[in-house]
């Protein structure tokens, strides 16, 4: 059974966005004129898959339209652009890549989204300009597109979620997208300290790969496409958005798969939505140019294989890069087993990055990245002060541990 949604009367200003939000959510989308520049979009989600937030999201996106949504479930695969674009699925190849291909590929889009091969998991990000507004995690999920809420419920409900009290009120603004949230300094670093549960790691693995990796793979094997390479473009449109509308433009304008070959057929694309980034309207989507560029050079390369080792954006991604821990996440030292202060190097680890969600959360100007220094510091004095202990800006380790142990509620 498919599930599908479907809004009605969208004007063409408002196409390109409804559609992103869609397809972040793994459907795939036919855009359907209605005449007097009003369209219809229809979203289709593979199996009994549907949108969890459901259509929630579209009162961000123009006031009103949400409340135009028609869920329907129909048997059958989804008969919208998705399903009439490509090959026939059951006559079209299927790409079949091994896990350290299907690893590059995932990394190369990690580096687009959080400058890490194997992607940043406690990263927090908010650029002027964009509909997503708060984005966080591996792959900068979104807080305008409700898949922020998704996560961090999944999450959540797992028994072993360590900062799962801490999350919880917020998971109701959350689910309302509430946008004050951008600027909320607290939640934000709340969000940065799960970055250092495995849980989060491994539970944005999965709700990643759910989303964006395996619709990804599908959509290349309904079109035809089968080399590393052409996955990893489609993975990173699904991610990035707009992947149905473009696809349907390179073959439409430039040739189908059949006439252009596979090759021919990506070079194509890569080019169209290179070009359809530098022209957009929206800031934060011109300065995304880098990632057609960065695909660019590869197919220059012949690097249709993804074999290792390759340099993305002067980032080398290798079975060793592969292999290392995750960047900016820490598994240690336990809260209480040194002192904390300013030193050279700087005092990084688990025990700062809990100490400084203390400090935030008696209403400091700290940012929770697990190093520890001068601010830090200054804004630790200011606690000791407040609290009447010298204010050093020094934490020996009784003293972490007694400003730690409340962060857990």
């Amino acid at each position: 059974m498919a599930h599908i949604e479907r809004i009605t009367d969208v004007p063409s200003s408002e196409v390109d966005e409804i559609r992103s939000s869609f397809e972040q959510r793994g459907a795939t989308v036919q855009v359907i004129a209605q005449g007097n520049d009003l369209f219809t979009l229809e979203a289709t989600y593979p199996g009994s898959a549907k949108g969890i937030a459901g259509l929630g999201t579209m009162g961000v996106l123009s006031a009103g339209l949400a409340a135009k949504a028609i869920a329907a479930t129909e048997a059958g695969a989804g008969t919208g652009a998705g399903a009439r674009a490509g090959a026939d699925p059951a006559a079209a190849g299927s790409p079949v890549l091994t896990a350290t291909q299907s690893q590059t590929a995932k990394a190369i889009v990690n580096i687009f989204e959080t400058s890490a091969v194997l992607g940043r998991y406690d990263q927090v990000t908010l650029i002027p300009g964009d509909s997503g507004h708060l984005t966080y995690g591996r792959s900068q999920t979104t807080l305008g597109s409700g898949l922020l809420h998704d996560l961090l419920a999944l999450y959540a409900t797992n028994p072993g979620a360590r900062f799962a009290k801490r999350l919880a009120p917020y998971l109701p603004r959350t689910a309302a997208l509430d946008l004050s949230l951008d600027t909320d300094a607290t939640f934000a670093n709340v969000l940065r300290a799960c970055g250092d549960d495995l849980v989060m790691r491994e539970t944005q693995d999965v709700f990643f790969d759910t989303r964006f990796w395996t619709p990804a793979v599908d959509a290349a094997r309904r079109l035809g496409l089968t080399l590393p390479l052409s996955v990893a473009v489609v993975y990173d449109s699904r991610v990035h958005g707009s992947w149905d509308r473009l696809r349907d433009e390179t073959t439409e304008k430039d040739g189908s798969l059949q006439k252009l070959g596979e090759r021919g057929w990506i070079q194509a694309y890569v080019k169209r939505r290179l070009n359809w980034l530098a022209t957009s309207t929206r800031d934060d989507l011109r300065a995304t140019v880098y990632r057609m560029d960065a695909f660019q050079r590869l197919i220059d390369q012949d690097r249709w294989g993804l074999a290792l080792p390759l340099v993305v954006r002067g980032l080398e991604i290798s079975t060793a890069t592969l292999s290392e821990p995750p960047p900016g996440c820490y598994a240690g030292p336990t809260p209480g087993t040194r002192p904390v202060a300013v030193t050279s190097p700087l005092t990084r680890g688990l025990d700062v990055r809990l100490l400084q969600l203390a400090l935030s959360d008696a209403g400091e100007p700290v940012k929770a990245d697990g190093v520890f220094g001068d601010q830090s510091s200054k804004s630790l004095a200011r606690v000791q002060s407040a609290r009447g202990m010298p204010a050093s800006g020094v934490a020996d380790p009784a003293q972490v541990v007694a400003l730690v142990q409340p962060v857990f509620g």
